[in-house]
């Protein structure tokens, strides 16, 4: 890239900047983008580009591969029913302690590492995520559903000028843990925060009017355009429990929410601050 492309580069980002300086935005970060040492760098340099430039980012993770290696190594099996883990009193330990312990403390240290500040917590920490035992369908243990969000300790760590790191954990109302899937916790989150921006990290392009073409991707889509696409059978699958996330965040006054790429390199700057997007985005 040449001198000129660069200024050009920086310039177009300007407007975006100024536009979403001192605003909340949210992003759950999850599969390969945190398992390849390429991209978990990116996405740590992107984050704390957006900290220097007045950004309020809030991160919220997942574990899924980090928690599988650890029940195999305790000669446990990883069981989930429709996505979601199977999880007994041995296995929400093991998820409490891989979550809020080794990969939050490791997502912390690799942040700082790239220039940021950052502080990890978990929704146990000041009642941030409470919860009561899920129950449609099978009995998965302690999986939970969220009931409350309280976002003041999110708020209190902002303000201190740190980016808050959350691990997706939640207390019961009997001192109860629970495993809470991420993207409904980040989408809650969002919504309590009052989050500008609420950015899913996926391992797909978007929303695609043909799952096998890449380049059919729907670059924007229209809370209300939504149950049309599921009846058309375009949001199907694995697709749908991450729409129906975004769908609440912006019916809960998110003013966008953005389902992108991990796999591709700074694929969060690139939506935040370029013309071209990448992705799906519904408002």
């Amino acid at each position: 890239m040449d001198f000129s492309t660069k200024a050009q580069v920086l310039i177009q980002a300007m407007p975006y900047i100024k536009k979403l300086a001192h605003e909340t935005i949210v992003v759950k970060y999850g599969g390969n983008a945190m398992i390849d040492d390429a991209l978990k760098s990116a996405v740590m340099s992107d984050l704390a580009l957006m900290q220097l430039v007045g950004l309020n980012v809030v991160l919220v993770h997942g574990g899924g591969p980090e928690i599988n290696e650890m029940l195999a190594k305790t000669g446990k099996k990883s069981e989930f029913i429709n996505g979601l883990r199977v999880t007994d009193k041995e296995t929400i330990d093991i998820v409490q302690m891989v979550l809020a312990g080794k990969v939050n403390k490791s997502l912390v240290q690799l942040l700082e590492s790239h220039g940021a500040k950052a502080i990890g917590l978990s929704g146990l920490d000041g009642r941030m995520l409470m919860a009561q035992k899920h129950i449609a369908g099978e009995d998965l243990g302690f999986v939970g559903e969220i009931c409350e969000v309280n976002p003041s300790p999110v708020n209190d760590v902002i303000s201190a000028g740190y980016l808050p790191i959350i691990a997706t954990v939640a207390g019961g109302y009997h001192n109860e843990v629970y495993n809470i899937n991420a993207d409904l916790a980040a989408a809650q989150l969002a919504a309590k925060l009052g989050a500008k921006k609420l950015i899913l990290m996926t391992d797909v392009k978007g929303v695609l009017k043909d799952v096998k073409d890449e380049t059919s991707l729907i670059p924007v889509i229209g809370v209300s355009e939504v149950p049309r696409l599921k009846k058309e059978g375009i949001i199907n699958g694995g697709m749908i429990p991450k729409i129906d996330c975004c769908v609440e965040a912006v019916r809960q006054g998110v003013n966008r929410a953005h389902i992108i790429d991990g796999r591709i390199e700074h694929s969060i700057l690139i939506e935040l601050f370029s013309d071209e997007g990448i992705g799906t985005m519904l408002y």
